[in-house]
C-alpha cells in the first residue's frame, strides 16, 4: 500500500498513529466488544465449555476486512481465558527458528496470534501442522542422507489466525482449524455504540447528533469510526471550546473531506474512472488500477469492500460496475452527465 493511501483518514487499514490509540480503546471482555452478536455468543459458549474441561480453545480463524476487529477479538478471548497472547504476522515470521523461538516460550494454554495468516510461508506452513495438531515441533537437523528430524513437545497452546483473504489459506492450514469465523461490517447502531464508548474513555464532551454525525461517516468500521473521533476532537479543542457540537463536528469532517456516506477522493476517483473512462463498465480491476494510479490489491482489499456493502460497486463475470446509487450520489446521470 503506497504512504498516500496509508495516510487517509478512512482506511481501514492500521497506521502508526492507531496503535497507541486501538490500545487504549481495545475492550477486554466479550461484555464490552459491541457488535458481532452472532460470534460472541459462538465464543461464549465455546470459551466456557473449554474452562468447565480445564482444556485450552480450539484453534481459532477470523477472517473479514481490514479494521473490523480480529486483533481485538484475539486478545479478547486471551483475556476471558486468562491466559497470555502472543502476537506475529505472517510476513514476520521468515524462517523455521522464528517459529521455533515463539513456541518453545509459551506456556499452557496460551495463545498465539497470527496477523495475515495467509501470508505465511509454505515452509513454515508445514512446521506448524504438528504443532497444532499433536502439540509438537518437528526440527530438522543437518542435511542430505546424514539429516534427521527432532521432534520437540509443546505445551497445549491455540493458534488464533487473522486474514482477509481467506481464499489464500491453503487448504491444510484451513482444515486445522476448529472454529472460523467471519467478521462483518457493524450495523450502524454498534458504530453510534463504539463512538460514544471511546469518547467516554477520552472523556470527550460529544453530542448525540454529532455522534450520529461521525457514525454515518465511518464506512460501518470500528477503526474508522476511533480516527475520525479523534480527529473531530482536535478540530473541536483548536477551533472551539473543546465540547463536540454537532457544527463542529460537521466543519470538522467537511474539513476532513469525508462525504455523509463515507466516502473520500480515493472512493470518488474509482467511481469517476469507472463511469467516464469505462462507461460506467464492466471493467476489469487491473483497468481501474491503470485509470486511477492505484494497486490493484489496494482496491480489491481497501476500497470496494465499502463500495460493494452500499452497493455502489456491482461483481460481475465481466467485470465491476458501477450502480444507478453510486451515479445519483454523485450527482452523475445515467449518461454520464452531471445532474
Amino acid at each position: 500500500m503506497t504512504a498516500e493511501n496509508n495516510n487517509r483518514i478512512i482506511t481501514p487499514v492500521e497506521s502508526n498513529g492507531d496503535l497507541v490509540l486501538d490500545q487504549t480503546l481495545r475492550p477486554r471482555t466479550l461484555a464490552e466488544y459491541i457488535g458481532q452478536d452472532n460470534i460472541k455468543d459462538n465464543l461464549q459458549i465455546f470459551m466456557q465449555a473449554a474452562k468447565g474441561r480445564k482444556e485450552p480453545i480450539e484453534h481459532v480463524l477470523l477472517y473479514g476486512a481490514p479494521g473490523l476487529g480480529k486483533t481485538t477479538l484475539a486478545h479478547v478471548i486471551a483475556n476471558e481465558m486468562g491466559v497470555n497472547c502472543r502476537v506475529t504476522s505472517g510476513p514476520a515470521v521468515e524462517k523455521a527458528g522464528d517459529l521455533a523461538a515463539i513456541l518453545t516460550n509459551m506456556g499452557e494454554g496460551d495463545i498465539l496470534f497470527i496477523d495475515e495468516i495467509h501470508r505465511l510461508n509454505k515452509t513454515i506452513e508445514e512446521i506448524l501442522y504438528p504443532a497444532m495438531e499433536d502439540y509438537a515441533l518437528d526440527i530438522i537437523i543437518g542435511k542430505g542422507p546424514s539429516a534427521r528430524t527432532l521432534r520437540i513437545d509443546l505445551p497445549r497452546i491455540t493458534i488464533i489466525g487473522a486474514t482477509t483473504k481467506i481464499s489464500l489459506l491453503s487448504g491444510p492450514l484451513r482444515d486445522r482449524f476448529g472454529s472460523t469465523y467471519r467478521l462483518d461490517f457493524y450495523q450502524p447502531e454498534d458504530i453510534v455504540k463504539i463512538i460514544r464508548r471511546s469518547a467516554g474513555i477520552l472523556n470527550i464532551q460529544l453530542e448525540e447528533s454529532a455522534c450520529g454525525n461521525i457514525a454515518s461517516r465511518a464506512r460501518r468500521t470500528p477503526r474508522v469510526a476511533n480516527r475520525l473521533l479523534k480527529r473531530v476532537r482536535d478540530y473541536a479543542e483548536v477551533k472551539a471550546d473543546g465540547r463536540v457540537t454537532a457544527d463542529i463536528s460537521l466543519r470538522a469532517l467537511q474539513m476532513l473531506a469525508v462525504d455523509e456516506l463515507g466516502l473520500d477522493y480515493v472512493d470518488r476517483k474509482i467511481l469517476q474512472a469507472i463511469m467516464e473512462k469505462f462507461n460506467g463498465g464492466p471493467v476489469g480491476v487491473n483497468s481501474i488500477a491503470a485509470a486511477t494510479g492505484e494497486e490493484m490489491a489496494t482496491i480489491e482489499d481497501v476500497y470496494e469492500p465499502y463500495l460493494l456493502q452500499i452497493g455502489f460497486i456491482e461483481r460481475t463475470p465481466r467485470g465491476r460496475m458501477v450502480t444507478d446509487l453510486a451515479r445519483k450520489h454523485l450527482g452523475i446521470s445515467t449518461n454520464n452527465r452531471l445532474l
